[in-house]
């Protein structure tokens, strides 16, 4: 039996009653202590957390000595919608190490947000680099290597200097070794973790008191709109929960976590990203966060709210089911 058959439903797709398909797939939620209070499916396989993995490489180029703004920072950590602002950041990066986006090896795209897509196309704008949603986290790649002095040219080779430190620092946070390095859709080294591994790195981040942690579970803090975009729903939830981090992931992955040490990680298997935000609005549901002081519940709730249209109307949705 394959991995994601033996996967339990964790969600259904109703349209006008019926159940008309599952998601399938695998949610741990971390006690303050780092013990498992509660998971569905299998948390402890390796899995492959996509840009989840964000902020842990972030912090590999804190701890060499990347000194960043806080919203580069937070850029660095992020799967960017492609706006101006986030697309003069990474200029901004790149101009702090003497470089410019000619120097990015991310695979030419357009903005992830629909209306920075519209308007490049209105200026008749065709895809680059820059604008690709990675564009943040190689910008912040090329500076580290800049100020070490390694090769820019080769940064995205899995034995770059740069890559073997992420890679330790990424198996220190995990506290898992790296089993799998696979190549992500932006082209750098892709690390792989359980569920369980990428829960305990998010809880180490957001417990941290100082040092490079929580460098960069405060830039995520205080920028959340630079790690992801204005309209995208990780930065609601981000809002929505004081103190919390997160990050989303292609491939359906989503990890956040709470100053206390608390911390959440999914996955679904089919990979789709509209069921994403509903299981973790669920996951937070269940474990009592909407109803701690300081939460905007009806916030937190409205992320994890997916109406099926039918003829233009609500006619269903997709529900939690774990």
């Amino acid at each position: 039996m394959s991995a994601a058959a033996a996967q339990p439903v964790v969600a259904e797709i109703v349209r006008s009653g019926f159940v008309e398909g599952h998601h399938y797939g695998s949610i741990v939620a971390l006690a303050a202590d780092g013990t498992v209070e509660w998971s569905v499916g299998d948390v402890e396989a390796p899995v492959l957390p996509r840009s989840s993995n964000k902020p842990v490489q972030a912090l590999a180029m804190v701890e060499l000595g990347l000194d960043l703004p806080d919203d580069l920072l937070a850029l660095a950590c992020a799967s960017h919608s492609g706006e101006p602002f986030h697309v003069e950041g990474v200029r901004r990066t790149l101009a702090s190490a003497g470089l410019d986006e000619s120097a990015l090896q991310t695979p030419p795209d357009f903005p992830l947000d629909d209306a920075a897509r519209e308007a490049v196309l209105r200026a008749g704008g065709a895809r680059t680099p820059i604008l690709m949603n990675c564009s943040g986290k190689h910008a912040a790649m090329l500076a580290t290597c800049v100020l070490r002095g390694w090769d820019t040219g080769t940064y995205l080779a899995p034995d770059h200097p740069l890559q073997v430190a992420i890679i330790d620092t990424f198996a220190r946070l995990t506290g898992e070794p790296v089993t799998t390095v696979a190549v992500d859709g932006c082209g750098a080294p892709l690390l792989s973790t359980s569920l369980t591994g990428l829960a305990r790195a998010f809880s180490s981040l957001a417990a941290a008191t100082e040092g490079p942690q929580r460098r960069v579970a405060d830039a995520i803090r205080r920028h959340p709109e630079f790690v992801s975009g204005t309209t995208r729903d990780e930065l609601a939830l981000l809002r929505a929960v004081p103190g919390m981090i997160g990050k989303a992931g292609a491939e359906s992955v989503y990890a956040v976590a709470l100053p206390d040490g608390r911390a959440w990680a999914l996955k679904t298997d089919d990979g789709a990203p509209r069921v994403r935000p509903v299981l973790m609005a669920e996951a937070l549901r269940r474990s009592g966060v909407l109803d701690e002081e300081g939460v905007d519940a009806e916030a937190v709730r409205s992320t994890g709210r997916l109406e099926l249209l039918g003829g233009g109307v609500p006619v269903g949705e997709i529900r939690a089911v774990f």
